[in-house]
This record gives C-alpha cells, sequence and structure tokens, in this order.
C-alpha cells in the first residue's frame, strides 16, 4: 500500500514540475516506473522497499521544490518568466477531516 502511495505520489510531482516539457515528462514517467518495476518482485518486508519508498518520497518533494523551469527567450542569453515550484506552506494536518 505505501508503495503504491509513493508511486502516485512521485508520478504527481513529476506532471507538475514538467508539465508543458513533455520529452521530459515521458523520460521521467519512465524512468520512475522502470524503477518501481525493477522492485516489484521483492518481499515487503526487505529493507530495500521501504528504503525504496522513502527515497521515492523525497524525490518526489525535491521535484515540487526544487524544480523551477523556463524557456530560452531565442537569440538571447535569458529566459522567459520562470515557472516556480508550488510550495505547501500551511500543514495538511486535519485538511480532510
Amino acid at each position: 500500500m505505501a508503495a503504491a502511495v509513493a508511486y502516485r505520489n512521485i508520478m504527481r510531482a513529476a506532471r507538475v514540475a514538467f508539465e508543458g516539457d513533455a520529452p521530459t515528462l515521458l523520460a521521467a514517467q519512465s524512468r520512475i516506473r522502470d524503477e518501481f518495476r525493477s522492485k516489484q518482485a521483492l518481499d515487503p518486508k526487505d529493507s530495500t522497499v521501504s528504503e525504496g519508498i522513502e527515497h521515492a518520497t523525497q524525490v518526489a518533494q525535491f521535484l515540487r521544490q526544487n524544480v523551477v523551469q523556463g524557456k530560452k527567450m531565442e537569440g538571447e542569453e535569458k529566459y522567459s518568466k520562470l515557472k516556480s515550484p508550488r510550495i505547501h506552506t500551511r500543514p495538511l494536518e486535519g485538511f480532510l477531516g
């Protein structure tokens, strides 16, 4: 169950981080799928499973907080207005309850 949550979380983070950049998004999604499939046959009690879930959670957080995209302006060394990461500043505790 935790692996499925981590998978959805990292896929969602990639979709938000690479919105509008189809080649990068497709590459990220492919890599995520490959990584999860390579660990699919592991015993859930194996320590590498929990380490992998933690890693996926950290990568999703990194994508949300640190990836900024911009488009290079033609003929210049500048980038257009950058898309800033979405950072949640309020705790989500009690949000649904």
